[in-house]
């Protein structure tokens, strides 16, 4: 794997600096993230989500990573086809689990709306950005891959406290997800698959305990 942490061209961060400078992204941008979610106003929350979209972004180019390692470049079929096939099928589990229990489908008639539902799947692979480009390649480097699996996926669930369902949903989706990430290297299909289940979520519980799949302190509001 080449190596990363260039600052600029020419000057490489010291190996003895290496792991305190992928500890200080880790705080930082987590730090950031959550004052996002958890910022009582919302002009407040639109500030740090700034913050931490640019604060991701500086450290990704100060990092200087390759395409492979970040998983930018295109998946391989077996794996693209892997990790679609066994996602796809438990969200249709899910669904039928919930059917075979009563439970109405949708759950939410009027919500999502086909508008949100594109919204969404943007966002489910800017989360899958975030998760493994930035949050799962640093804990990689600080830990090595099988334990930064674990690491980043209790991370990513989580940034999704108070919500009991997606916490729960996300540490369990979160293993699997950085789990595909490690073995195949790519976040286009785990963006795919990451939208799917949330979607199959929002069409299956109800909104009483999704509260429109809000976080942080959106999710108390609500």
């Amino acid at each position: 794997m080449p190596r990363v942490g260039t600052l600029f061209r020419g000057w490489e961060v010291p190996d003895s600096y290496r792991r305190p400078f992928a500890w200080f992204q880790l705080i930082i941008a987590y730090v950031f993230m959550e004052r996002a979610l958890w910022s009582s106003r919302l002009a407040l929350q639109n500030k740090w989500v700034f913050v931490t979209a640019v604060t991701v972004l500086v450290f990704a180019v100060v990092d200087r990573p390759s395409i492979q390692r970040m998983g930018l470049g295109l998946p391989s079929g077996f794996g693209a086809g892997l990790i679609l096939a066994v996602s796809l099928t438990t969200a249709v589990i899910l669904a039928l689990a919930v059917r075979g229990a009563g439970g109405p489908i949708p759950a939410n008639p009027t919500w999502p709306s086909l508008h949100l539902a594109w919204q969404y799947m943007v966002w489910a692979l800017v989360q899958e950005f975030m998760l493994q480009s930035f949050f799962f390649t640093r804990c990689e480097e600080l830990f090595g891959s099988p334990t930064a699996v674990w690491t980043t996926a209790t991370l990513f669930s989580a940034a999704h406290l108070p919500s009991p369902i997606l916490t729960t949903f996300t540490l369990v989706g979160g293993l699997f997800f950085c789990e595909m990430f490690r073995r195949y290297r790519s976040i286009y299909p785990i963006g795919v698959v990451h939208a799917a289940l949330g979607l199959t979520l929002a069409m299956t519980m109800p909104d009483s305990l999704l509260h429109h799949m809000r976080v942080g302190i959106g999710y108390l509001r609500f």
